[in-house]
């Protein structure tokens, strides 16, 4: 199959620009080249635009640093067009007409698993930065997989101990069917039971129907304290509306994807005002400290993030990172910090996906020096000299469980004041795993 879809494409001139950012520079000469496929276009384009923007000012930062030993870094991007069928074409064409080894996301789930036996096959290294990334607990021999943003799990586990600690009895869900959200679904209900919650029947549905007003209807009509709407922006936009026509019933809890402007700026006005949701905390752990016994509150502040944001905001004229943003910029980080020390310290960089993965994983031990983005031409400097360093990215700071899925210990609670985003707390990962 590899081979029929290498041959299929390697006579085929590309339709697109290999760079989809109007603001990217030529391409230099002798480039080490990340490549990504993000939506630029159709339903969930307004997010595309700034993710590149993200791994763009990762690019320029590390060349400014100095480079791969004076090789500049490089960012080719492709367009998915929101659609698994076009954004699979565009996915092939990076890894075969393109022959990038580094690929950043896709953001849509779908994607991101259809690619995986390719990425395998050709031992290339696939850095997952996207909330709705699949799972990378899988052992291989070839191919690497990091994971960035927390799991489904960890979301789970922070929506059941909002929803107890608000006095919630009783919770279901309306999901979309696809891995990611029926995830958070699963995941949210398991905790709630396991906190002694009683979980009422949920309702899933399959994103892109005409209307979803008989789903609406139906999650509500068993009258519970907290439903959860597990979806992605475009279709959660097209729930909220039909909701609030119906009158607004019941009590949503929010999942993570749902933190975006894209949303807010397709609902009726304040018709999400009050509710509450979660989303991954953007504070370091070290800037994070447990307030009571019962590990059940946290207070956190928010000065790198906030750092990472007027960064952003200077390079871009103003604009505001996606809060995804900033693990996009990260996994560009991640990736050439793992070249620069193998570099280093074996005089090649690795041919092989599995290997960069467990250098990176290896170099963001709790035992290893920090190194923040803030100053990544010191950072790079002592990787170059063969020292190790754990990154303090613009998100996390990075550790990394045996399959490459980073740790996370909090998340981060918001509701909706006045059409706008608002945090509240921060809520520790707590809950205990279950078989």
């Amino acid at each position: 199959m590899r081979c029929m879809r290498a041959g299929l494409l390697v006579g085929l001139a590309s339709l697109l620009s290999t760079s989809c950012s109007p603001t990217a520079p030529e391409h230099p000469e002798g480039a080490v080249v990340i490549g990504t496929v993000l939506p630029f276009s159709g339903s969930e384009s307004a997010i595309g635009r700034n993710l590149e923007q993200a791994m763009l000012l990762a690019i320029e930062d590390l060349n400014a640093a100095g480079g791969l030993d004076g090789r500049p870094f490089d960012l080719r991007s492709r367009d998915s067009h929101s659609s698994s069928k076009r954004g699979l074409d565009q996915l092939l064409e990076l890894i075969y007409t393109d022959r990038v080894s580094y690929v950043m996301g896709p953001e849509e789930n779908d994607l991101a698993r259809n690619i995986a036996q390719d990425m395998q096959g050709l031992d290339l290294f696939h850095m997952l930065p996207g909330y709705a990334a699949p799972t990378v607990a899988r052992s291989a021999t070839t191919g690497g997989w990091m994971r960035l943003a927390p799991s489904p799990f960890d979301v789970g586990c922070a929506l059941a101990k909002i929803a107890v600690r608000e006095g919630t009895d009783t919770a279901n869900s309306l999901a979309a069917r696809d891995d990611y959200n029926a995830s958070v679904s699963s995941s949210f209900t398991t905790h709630f039971a396991a906190l002694k919650g009683r979980v009422l029947p949920s309702v899933t549905f399959t994103s892109g129907e005409q209307t979803y007003t008989k789903k609406i209807s139906t999650a509500f009509d068993f009258d519970a304290g907290r439903t959860l709407l597990a979806a992605h922006p475009a279709t959660a936009s097209t729930i909220v509306t039909e909701w609030a026509v119906s009158g607004r019933p019941g009590t949503w809890l929010l999942g993570p994807a749902l933190r975006t402007e894209v949303l807010l700026a397709n609902i009726p006005t304040g018709s999400l005002d009050g509710f509450f949701g979660v989303s991954p905390s953007l504070s370091l752990r070290s800037e994070c400290q447990i307030t009571d016994g019962a590990e059940e509150t946290a207070d956190c502040t928010t000065g790198n993030a906030a750092a990472f944001i007027e960064h952003f905001s200077r390079r871009w004229g103003g604009e505001v990172p996606l809060p995804a943003a900033h693990f996009y910029y990260d996994g560009v980080v991640l990736i050439a910090m793992g070249l620069v020390y193998a570099q280093a310290t074996s005089g090649a960089i690795p041919s092989s996906g599995h290997d960069l993965r467990n250098i990176i994983r290896g170099l963001n031990s709790p035992d290893h020096e920090a190194a923040s983005w803030r100053d990544l031409e010191a950072a790079m400097a002592r990787l170059r000299a063969g020292t190790r360093q754990r990154y303090v990215g613009a998100a996390a700071e990075y550790e990394f469980d045996m399959y490459g899925a980073n740790a996370h210990y909090f998340m981060q609670k918001w509701t909706i004041d006045g059409g706008k985003f608002v945090d509240v707390a921060s809520v520790p990962i707590t809950c205990e795993a279950w078989k």
